[in-house]
């Protein structure tokens, strides 16, 4: 009786997911993970925030005022170079899921990371800043030799690199730091990715604030540098945590898991299917267990699929009730199909969110640009436009504790359940607000151009309209951000199969790297169309002449319109089921019980 004790003791010990400690041996739940690793991991992400923004956010600027570019090829460059930040973003999500592990992708890009903005740091300090004191509004830098430029681009797309292959990474291994079968820790996961968002902001808010304040006023090497001391300091503190980390193993490629299952499927496309999974191929639990894997349950759609796991006397030589010398071209489990599955039907969602970040990328262009054009001055300080965004921020953290401390709670007593609104009415909400934002900013050009001056050539302080009307927009910008942005790292983060974690997490860059995309070409359609000889166009350099509103309200209505194609996929998205626990979705309390029903009917 004591020997059968100690032994579920032992057993309670150990997480109950899967992780692994640093020597791969099972996780005790006591000495790794939870909050300890957790704040951690959030640190590290405020710090590295700060450090890239400290770049990127007057990037632009540097551009024109040291290296001596125009305001086109500048913004193209930049351009490209955020552009680059999310190509590499599905760079590492793949090494990290397929070959390296979270913790190795996220300690080596970091440190790559962390050399970029050493080399940027010495290249600006060194080449780029002569003679000394240029670079601010008034004193032009020199020319620059071709090695300092490619020195210079060299350390920028190292920042690139490095941020890139680690932001993926970071949010998925700071949720593997708490156990999801574990009651306690399941909810300290989920409230995890609101204080990941958190930490992603006030560190966004430091080097829009203070760092670009210096670098505005020419200190770039101060600016640099302190980036680069903000990076180190980063990259420190997540190699402090090592002993305490929990870790996943990498499942191998996921590429070819999922041709596997296309090709299978398309050999066997004359054998027929037959109604119940007596028929389909699945591993059994022991030798699930030892490859650490959870089996997900089959779910209907995409039918077709289900042919690669059809058993057929071509796929396998038998003895006894085992099989021997399977092709995993020809024949492929349950799970694998099912991963396939998944990600198929995650894509539709994940388009949907293309467009809200359309919406919030107009928070660094036009609501800037808006911004310039209204009246900046209080006595006599003035209020540089892009300093508005701090709002944005100050609304994400005061609307991440209302929801955690506030809607949630009240949410859940209502529908009576642990959770109060789902992922996906949460991104549905996100939309909702996103709309709201778009015709603020729309009433507030209209208002701004009641009291504009027509023939203001620069568009400075065009418009006796304080700049302060644009506090609203920003709020809801701040407010749509914690319902979709959150709710989309939680969302891919869960939906995602074991072996596509960072994956789900590079979802969220991409669709803000192809929102960014989306927006230029939406400005370019709109001008092209707006411009005529007698109209200089929606969207001109003097905003006084311009429509700047009809802008936001088309893209309240294409909103609008997303919403509801959004709200027909979340309708139609089935979310995953593991084998032994329950599923996310209203009816999960049947997971269990189907669980048992289709584990009879495994190989």
């Amino acid at each position: 009786m004591v020997s059968i004790e100690k032994m579920e003791m032992n057993e309670e010990a150990y997480t109950l997911d899967g992780t692994v400690d640093r020597h791969g041996q099972p996780a005790i739940r006591g000495r790794t993970g939870t909050w300890v690793s957790g704040i951690l991991l959030l640190v590290n992400q405020g710090l590295a925030t700060l450090a890239f923004f400290g770049v990127g956010v007057n990037l632009v600027l540097f551009l024109t005022r040291v290296l001596g570019q125009d305001s086109a090829a500048a913004a193209n460059n930049v351009s490209k170079w955020t552009g680059t930040v999310y190509i590499f973003s599905l760079l590492g999500a793949f090494l990290s899921d397929s070959y390296w592990g979270r913790y190795k992708t996220c300690a080596i890009f970091q440190a790559v990371f962390v050399v970029g903005l050493v080399l940027l740091s010495i290249s600006t300090t060194l080449f780029l800043l002569k003679p000394s004191g240029c670079g601010d509004e008034e004193t032009p830098c020199g020319s620059h030799s071709t090695f300092h430029i490619v020195f210079f681009y060299l350390a920028i797309y190292l920042v690139a690199l490095g941020n890139g292959g680690y932001q993926p990474n970071i949010a998925t291994f700071g949720a593997d730091q708490f156990d999801e079968e574990d009651p306690k820790e399941g909810h300290s996961k989920i409230a995890f990715f609101s204080y990941f968002y958190l930490a992603l902001n006030l560190g966004s808010l430091f080097s829009n604030t203070i760092l670009g304040y210096f670098e505005d006023q020419g200190m770039w090497a101060l600016g640099f540098w302190a980036s680069t001391a903000s990076g180190v300091g980063a990259l420190v503190l997540f190699l402090i945590g090592t002993p305490r980390y929990r870790h996943f193993e990498p499942k191998g490629n996921p590429l070819s898991r999922f041709c596997q299952v296309l090709v299978a499927s398309t050999r066997k496309w004359k054998v027929e299917r037959t109604q119940g999974e007596e028929n389909l191929f699945e591993v059994d639990n022991k030798e699930s267990a030892m490859n650490g894997d959870r089996k997900i349950l089959h779910t209907d759609g995409f039918r077709f699929l289900d042919k690669a796991a059809i058993i057929t006397p071509k796929n396998y030589a038998k003895q006894g009730k085992k099989f021997y010398g399977r092709n995993p071209w020809r024949l492929c489990t349950v799970t694998q199909v099912e991963e396939v599955k998944c990600i198929l039907r995650l894509l539709p969602i994940w388009l949907c969110t293309i467009l809200f970040s359309v919406v919030f990328t107009q928070m660094a262009s036009l609501f800037v640009e808006q911004g310039a054009a209204m009246k900046t001055k209080i006595s006599n300080f003035n209020i540089p436009a892009a300093g508005m965004s701090s709002f944005d921020i100050l609304s994400v953290a005061t609307f991440i504790f209302l929801y955690r401390l506030v809607l949630d709670p009240v949410v859940a007593r209502i529908k009576s359940k642990p959770k109060g609104l789902t992922e996906l009415q949460r991104m549905g909400v996100g939309l909702v607000i996103a709309i709201l934002a778009m015709v603020a900013a729309g009433v507030v050009e209209v208002l701004r151009l009641k009291d504009a001056k027509k023939d203001c050539p620069n568009c400075v302080n065009a418009s006796s309209l304080s700049i302060f009307w644009q506090v609203p927009q920003y709020m809801l910008i701040g407010a749509s951000e914690v319902f979709m942005y959150v709710g989309q790292l939680e969302f891919f983060n869960g939906q995602a199969p074991d072996g596509l974690k960072s994956f789900g997490s590079a979802l969220c860059m991409t669709s803000i790297s192809l929102g960014n995309y989306v927006s230029s070409l939406l400005v370019s359609i709109v001008m092209r169309i707006s411009t005529r000889d007698d109209m200089p166009g929606w969207i001109p350099g003097n905003l006084n002449k311009g429509h700047l509103d009809r802008f936001f309200f088309m893209l309240a209505a294409l909103t609008t319109a997303d919403l509801v194609v959004y709200i027909i996929c979340a309708k139609w998205y089935k979310y995953i089921k593991f084998e032994g626990r329950k599923g996310a979705d209203d009816n999960s309390d049947n997971g269990q019980a189907e669980a048992a029903a289709a584990a009879e009917h495994r190989v």
